[in-house]
């Protein structure tokens, strides 16, 4: 697989290509190191990435594969995230095309291409590389509190739902620390953060026995690589289908402190009818979920407020704030400075602590 920089990515996103279904593809265009140069959605051909997502300008909307290539890709993204990972059948026939004109496939659905016979088979043929993201190492182990014992902050993002922004945050945060001239590191999670950053652990693939410690074992990396470490949130505690995996990263990654993310539009749960519960109910419930393990405090609000004019997403961050008593703001739309500042409070009164125990 050629290495991030050495990338020009097409990316194929036919029938899903939205906020909530494309997020891998999304992530990639706003946050990735290699270019985008074309989306594939048949739905949107001759606008652009930005009129559906709010993110490229320069990114055009083709109506295949096959017309991408014009654009000179040399990777294929398989860009997004339908329920269950299953490869579309009708994407089959275009990511064939795509390695016959020398394309490597780059993969975050559940169904992994190198198991396929039919698609490995015109792989090895072509010569091109398959990645699998969400492939998972064979071996884990259970958590046993070694992320406990860190020097470095470590700051968990974790959500009212899925898909609210709980990776953003995570690389602003990132990215302000490190312009601030602190030493940080992201933690990814999940398929589209490891696009991104070049390494991290699908939590959602590993066993449920071995997830908290998988977690671990990434922090534990973060933690050679920054002072303060964000790790990228998975799920959320009050989703039906994903809180195991919430539970297990909150569990092993053993933050510090936690930012609630939150999509100010959404009051039900995702795929479900269950109500997304109040900001200020789901601070009690994430500060609950670690009492017992290793306490750590929600520490700030992040909000995504796509959708909203100007007066309604302001007015948002505002009640937010109100009801929580947190510093909040919409770390994409706007500065993300105040959950910096408590991120940097957070982390000095860490530093603080331990200089004086080591006095004595």
């Amino acid at each position: 697989m050629r290495p991030i920089g050495e990338r020009r990515i097409a990316v194929l996103a036919e029938g899903g290509f939205d906020l909530l279904e494309a997020k891998t593809a999304v992530g990639v265009i706003r946050y990735g190191r290699d270019p985008v140069v074309a989306v594939a959605d048949s739905r949107y051909t001759g606008r652009t990435a930005a009129d559906i997502v709010g993110v490229g300008d320069d990114v055009p909307i083709v109506e295949s594969v096959a017309a991408a290539l014009a654009y000179k890709p040399n990777t294929l993204l398989l860009g997004t995230a339908p329920r269950g990972g299953v490869l579309p059948a009708a994407w089959r026939r275009q990511v064939v095309h795509a390695m016959r004109e020398g394309l490597d496939i780059i993969n975050g659905l559940h169904h992994f291409l190198e198991e396929d016979e039919e698609l490995a088979g015109v792989a090895r043929s072509c010569g091109v590389d398959l990645w699998d993201v969400r492939r998972v190492p064979d071996e884990h182990r259970v958590a046993d509190t070694r992320a406990h014992q860190l020097d470095a902050t470590i700051v968990l993002t974790v959500g009212s739902d899925c898909n609210v922004g709980k990776m953003s945050a995570s690389l602003e945060l990132d990215a302000a620390a490190r312009r601030a001239g602190h030493r940080s590191a992201f933690v990814a999670t999940g398929q589209t953060g490891i696009i991104i950053a070049g390494w991290g652990m699908a939590i959602d693939r590993v066993i449920s026995d071995f997830a908290a410690g998988a977690s671990e074992d990434l922090v534990m990396q973060g933690a050679e690589q920054g002072d303060i470490v964000f790790v990228e949130g998975q799920g959320s505690l009050v989703h039906p289908g994903y809180s195991g995996v919430t539970l297990s990263l909150i569990h092993g990654s053993a933050p510090d402190g936690m930012i609630l993310c939150h999509q100010v539009t959404r009051t039900t749960i995702r795929r479900y009818t269950l109500p997304v519960p109040p900001l200020r109910d789901l601070v009690t419930l994430h500060e609950h979920a670690t009492a017992h393990v290793k306490p750590s405090r929600v520490i700030g609000i992040a909000l995504n407020t796509f959708g909203l004019d100007e007066a309604a997403a302001q007015q948002a961050i505002a009640a937010a704030a109100d009801e929580t008593g947190l510093p909040a703001t919409d770390p994409v739309r706007y500065d993300v400075q105040p959950l910096l500042a408590a991120v940097e409070a957070l982390h000095n009164r860490r530093k603080q602590q331990r200089e004086k125990a080591a006095a004595g």
